[in-house]
């Protein structure tokens, strides 16, 4: 480590990304910490692998040490030894030894717990549909996640096989997440209204809040033509009943907008997925595979 007089240097930031970081410019490094990190921070030394700096975590009124790593990700030699180095402190606690208070995650991977719970989920959905079986209740409360975001997809109380010849029961999957085939007592549905849910449980992780939450499955249908705009009639094929067709037809009028300019804000990427869970027509909807 390569010390100098850069102990007496103090660097002020700037609140960042809604309040929740401060940003520092560290001879010359961009330094991204939690806000909890009040500035002023002082550098007080650069190595091969990274800068360290002086902070108070406001928090518990501690004096810290921050090591900014730099590119440990671009190769696979300096990611291993970066994620060693902090298993390693990680099982370790000594007087004379530094301890890991924190990790602080670049702004920009805030979002990857939420992309790896969706893949995860995902990838549970194309082994139960590959099986031939529908889950028909997915919703948050039917996943369980521990502390390394590993997910399990539970409750098959509602499941059923696909192969079954008997009418298939509609009072399936919690109204919030239900497809409008099961809205509009559609009894021939397919896996699509798993997918369906799984737009909605995409859409309430970016959001932190439920997208469909109706009252009733009035409001509910409405809340769906809101977001995705009325159905054309070749969007109906699916409906069987002619009641069903009418009441849709008959609901005001809303041009479609792309869910890119309803939320400017999220992931493109995600974004983009989640309309194409979210359609209408079930036949048009993406599929797990």
């Amino acid at each position: 480590m390569e010390n100098g007089s850069t102990k007496a240097i103090e660097v002020k930031g700037f609140p960042s990304h809604g309040g929740r970081y401060f940003q520092y410019n560290v001879l010359g490094d961009l330094f991204q910490v939690y806000a909890k990190y009040t500035p002023p921070i002082h550098p007080v030394g650069r190595g091969a692998y990274g800068i360290v700096c002086c902070a108070k975590n406001s928090e518990t009124k501690e004096e810290v040490a921050i090591k900014k790593i730099g590119n440990a990700f671009d190769n696979r030699i300096d990611a291993k030894r970066t994620l060693r180095e902090i298993k390693l402190l990680c099982h370790m606690d000594h007087e004379n030894i530094i301890k890991i208070k924190d990790i602080i995650q670049p702004p920009e991977m805030e979002k990857f717990n939420d992309v790896y719970i969706v893949y995860e989920l995902l990838r549970g959905l194309k082994y139960i549909h590959s099986a031939n079986v529908l889950h028909r209740d997915l919703k948050p409360s039917n996943l369980l996640l521990n502390a390394n975001c590993d997910l399990k997809i539970c409750d098959f109380g509602l499941a059923r096989t696909t192969s079954e010849t008997d009418f298939m029961t509609e009072y399936v999957v919690t109204r919030w997440y239900r497809a409008p085939e099961l809205l509009l007592n559609c009894s021939e549905y397919t896996a699509a209204i798993d997918i369906w849910s799984v737009g909605c449980i995409l859409m309430e992780i970016l959001k932190r809040e439920p997208l469909f939450p109706g009252k009733d499955y009035v409001q509910q249908l409405g809340l769906i033509t809101e977001l995705l705009g009325s159905p054309e009639d070749s969007d109906l094929g699916f409906l069987r009943s002619d009641n069903a067709r009418k009441y849709v037809q008959q609901l005001p009028h809303i041009s479609k907008q792309p869910f890119s300019q309803k939320f400017p804000d999220e992931s493109p990427i995600a974004i983009d997925l989640a309309e194409k869970m979210l359609v209408f027509d079930p036949s048009k909807r993406i599929t797990v595979e």
